[in-house]
């Protein structure tokens, strides 16, 4: 029997070509990464511009990949989810990013997450915490690579409770961030044994907390467990200061403190807060290397998204030159093989889910006469072991981890 092709055979045929010819054309372009991030509000000094230097300065260290400069671009996604959206599918379908990093805003995230199923192009989240990009949304192409709201809710809340200050009132940025960190911590809380008496949700870049805190503060609650970062942040640390709140006896619990937040409080309103952070700048010699090369370009210290970002890319840009390819399933499978070691790092795992499995470290935050110079702000009291900050791998609900 003769099988006639015709005019949908010879389509057929065109498209492979075409197929074919895209994939080459891709293998002989340059790495390309994209940092999408918030660039001039609330976010902007935890990642921001400091993301991308941090990612410029892994692709510097990393050389020539594949025999070319790494190239590194970036955007402004202005907090909005659609605006995220168009740049990413930009970025994948026009211009040949390979992989986009940073992306401080869950709801962008889950939506770039679901888009790298179709297009077979890598996301790699040092910013973004929703746990859900690691439980039942997980892809195959996707990385959470600094935290989620599992550990950042289980870190400080844990320790709280055991400690014995068992009731919680939460201050939540009324976003998929807020609500996924906030379902979190709250579910540490009951497990230890404490209380959660309530909560209240919280526009993101607000300049007024004041009937927030009221609500928080009229409650008795021993711990304010605050659910906002950046600038939200530092806002209602402020305002919590000016209230007396912690002279009344309650303590704040900021569940995602990144160290700009509380320079940018100042030590006298945010000194023993507790907060559970993935870096600190000043840990050991690895760090101060990296946070002093960081400081001379920007002017301040790393955060822990920014060490992140160069994690993150340094990790992806030595599993391209082991492969000695940009082809994303062979690089995703080599980044889970290779362990993780940097400053931040120390032989981490990029597990199955897409979750980097790592250590958690449980800092209070230093009172003005502890400080001995600009930035030193932490004392750190606890480490969490990885398989204690990270949600057992059989927990998440990921369609991939029995595959």
């Amino acid at each position: 029997m003769q099988m006639s092709w015709g005019g949908t055979g010879a389509a057929i045929v065109a498209l492979l070509i075409v197929g074919s010819s895209t994939a080459r054309a891709s293998e002989n372009t340059p790495v390309k990464i994209g940092v999408l991030g918030d660039q001039s509000s609330v976010y902007s000094a935890a990642g921001g511009r400091g993301s991308v230097e941090a990612a410029r300065l892994a692709a510097e260290d990393a050389g020539l990949v594949l025999g070319k400069d790494v190239e590194i671009v970036s955007a402004d996604f202005q907090l909005k989810v659609d605006v995220g959206v168009a740049i990413a599918r930009k970025w994948y379908d026009e211009e040949n990013v390979d992989a986009i990093i940073d992306v401080p805003f869950s709801g962008l995230a889950l939506a770039i997450a679901d888009m790298t199923r179709t297009k077979k192009k890598l996301a790699l989240f040092n910013a973004a915490a929703s746990s859900e990009l690691t439980g039942a949304k997980c892809s195959t192409y996707v990385a959470q690579w600094t935290y989620d709201t599992y550990s950042l809710g289980h870190g400080p809340t844990s320790g709280l409770v055991s400690r014995g200050d068992s009731s919680w009132f939460f201050l939540t940025n009324d976003t998929v961030f807020g609500a996924s960190l906030e379902g979190d911590a709250a579910a540490a809380v009951k497990a230890g044994g404490g209380t959660v008496i309530g909560s209240v949700r919280t526009p993101t870049g607000a300049t007024d907390f004041s009937s927030f805190l009221l609500q928080a503060q009229s409650s008795k609650a021993k711990v304010i467990g605050v659910v906002e970062a950046g600038a939200d942040l530092a806002t209602v640390l402020k305002q919590g200061e000016e209230f007396g709140i912690k002279a009344q006896g309650q303590k704040f619990a900021a569940l995602m403190a990144t160290i700009d937040a509380i320079h940018g409080v100042g030590l006298k309103d945010s000194q023993g807060i507790i907060v559970a952070e993935a870096f600190y700048w000043d840990q050991n010699d690895e760090t101060r290397a990296f946070a002093k090369r960081f400081y001379e370009r920007m002017k301040a210290m790393p955060t822990q998204v920014q060490a992140g970002a160069y994690s993150v890319v340094n990790h992806y840009l030595k599993a391209i030159k082991a492969v000695g390819s940009k082809d994303p399933d062979k690089v995703m499978a080599k980044m889970r093989e290779m362990p993780i070691n940097d400053f931040m790092s120390h032989d981490a795992k990029l597990r199955a889910d897409g979750r980097v499995l790592r250590e958690l470290y449980l800092f209070e935050v230093k009172s003005p006469k502890e400080s001995k110079a600009p930035w030193d702000y932490y004392k750190q009291i606890a480490v969490i072991p990885a398989d204690k900050a990270v949600r057992p791998l059989d927990q998440g609900g990921c369609p991939l981890v029995n595959q």
